[in-house]
C-alpha cells in the first residue's frame, strides 16, 4: 500500500465517524454539529487536494504492519470528537467562535501554500521564496497545526492537545527539519533561511 491511501482513508472516514458518534450518543448540540462541519469538511477538502495537487511525499509505499500502525496513529485524532460528543459537554459560544476562526486560518494557510508549492514546482524546480513562503519556510505545516488546534480547543479537553504535541514532535518537526536539509542544495537557501522563520515569521 501507499502512505496516501492510509491517510485518505482516515480523512474520508472522519465525517462518518463523527456523525456516528453524534447518533450513538444522541448528541446534536451546536458544538457537535460545528465539530462535524469543521473536521468533516477538512477531510473532504483533503481528498479534493489529493486529486488536484497531491503531495508526492505521501506516494511512498509502506508495508502492511506500517499501514495498520499508521492508521491507528491517525485514528488518535478521532479522540477529540469522541471526548466532546460522549461527554455531552457544554461549549461556550466564545470557544466555538475561536475554534472556527482558527480553523479557517489553518485551512487557508495549509491548502493555499501547498497549492503554491505544487504548481510552482511543476513549472520550475527551484527554491520558493515568495508568496506563502516569503516569511515562513513551513507555512503548510503551520496551517495543519492550526487546523488540529481548532479541533482540540473545541473538544474542551487537554488530551487532544497532548496528541497534537505528539504529532508535532514525532511527525511534523522531523519533516520540517528534513525539508530544511534538502533545501541546502540551493545556493540561495542560506540567505533565505536568515530572513525567514521556521514556523512563524521572524520579528
Amino acid at each position: 500500500m501507499k502512505l496516501n491511501q492510509i491517510i485518505n482513508l482516515h480523512k474520508g472516514l472522519t465525517v462518518f465517524v463523527v456523525a456516528g458518534l453524534m447518533m450513538f450518543y444522541q448528541n446534536y448540540s451546536i458544538a457537535a454539529w460545528v465539530y462535524l462541519s469543521l473536521h468533516g469538511t477538512y477531510g473532504i477538502l483533503w481528498l479534493l487536494k489529493e486529486k488536484i495537487f497531491p503531495d508526492p511525499y505521501f506516494k511512498e509505499k509502506i508495508n502492511f504492519i506500517t499501514s495498520i500502525t499508521g492508521f491507528i496513529f491517525l485514528g488518535s485524532y478521532w479522540i477529540a470528537p469522541f471526548i466532546l460528543i460522549s461527554s455531552q459537554k457544554s461549549v461556550s459560544s466564545a470557544v466555538i467562535a475561536a475554534s472556527i476562526s482558527i480553523n479557517i486560518f489553518g485551512v487557508f494557510l495549509h491548502f493555499a501554500s501547498d497549492a503554491q508549492k505544487y504548481f510552482t514546482l511543476r513549472i520550475q524546480k527551484d527554491l520558493i521564496t515568495d508568496g506563502f513562503f516569503k516569511k515562513i519556510r513551513n507555512t503548510n505545516y503551520l496551517g495543519e497545526i492550526l487546523i488540529y488546534l481548532s479541533f482540540a480547543i473545541l473538544s474542551m479537553s487537554y488530551i487532544p492537545f497532548v496528541i497534537l504535541a505528539l504529532f508535532f514532535f514525532v511527525v511534523f518537526l522531523p519533516r520540517m527539519i528534513k525539508k530544511d536539509k534538502s533545501l541546502t542544495k540551493y545556493s540561495s537557501f542560506k540567505e533565505y533561511k536568515q530572513i525567514t522563520g521556521f514556523l512563524f515569521p521572524k520579528i
